[in-house]
């Protein structure tokens, strides 16, 4: 984010009619690019994808609450056959953008910037908070975006909870061959089919003498 133009960011949402004062709502229902680093080579947001954003910020003493469904393009590939995986995945995010201090005094009533200034309960906690640029006028949700979602992959993807996956001999698909088999003998007996064998032949060495 540009903090000196922070409205040239593609993530940057006015929220100055909002912080205003507590009380105010307003409503997110558009699509801001998909941030890069969100996955890997296995299952990723691609960068630039269209992020659904529907939700709104809710102006309280001491910031702004965020509260919403986030969608977003997954593609990926199963983690058992390998197919290529394409869907959309939603996620229902609460974030908090607290006031910077000194507009944040300014809200409260005009204290100095001396004085200690409460936070609301669970703020030091969280990790779910993002601060505002601009002295209070944007709400940058690029991090937001990329903490949410990269959180929410799933480490290992599956086409459906019961995939069968692929064969360890000959890497055929399971699931479009459900009886697919390979007779492979059990290594553990083999060293007694060896003795078998050298038994017979001694046994039948025996018999021609």
């Amino acid at each position: 984010m540009n903090d000196i133009h922070p409205e040239s960011s593609p993530w940057a949402i006015p929220v100055a009619q909002v912080a205003a004062r507590p009380g105010q709502s307003k409503a997110i229902d558009q699509d801001f690019p998909a941030p890069d680093g969100i996955g890997d080579e296995v299952i990723s947001v691609r960068k630039d994808a269209d992020v659904h954003v529907d939700g709104s910020f809710d102006s309280i003493v001491d910031g702004l609450i965020f509260n919403g469904a986030v969608t977003a393009p997954i593609t990926a590939e199963c983690s058992r056959c390998l197919k290529p995986l394409n869907a959309s995945h939603t996620i229902h995010v609460t974030a908090f953008f607290p006031y910077a201090p000194d507009a944040h005094d300014q809200h409260r009533g005009g204290k100095g910037k001396g004085e200690e200034v409460d936070i609301i309960a669970g703020e030091e906690e969280s990790d779910d908070f993002y601060p505002l640029a601009g002295n209070n006028t944007f709400a940058d949700i690029e991090s937001l975006l990329r903490d949410n979602l990269v959180e929410a992959l799933p480490l290992k993807p599956l086409c459906r909870p019961d995939c069968r996956g692929l064969c360890p001999q000959c890497g055929i698909d399971l699931n479009e061959e459900p009886d697919h088999h390979h007779d492979v003998p059990d290594i553990r007996w083999s060293a007694l089919e060896s003795l078998k064998a050298r038994l017979e032949a001694e046994q039948g060495g025996e018999s021609n003498g």
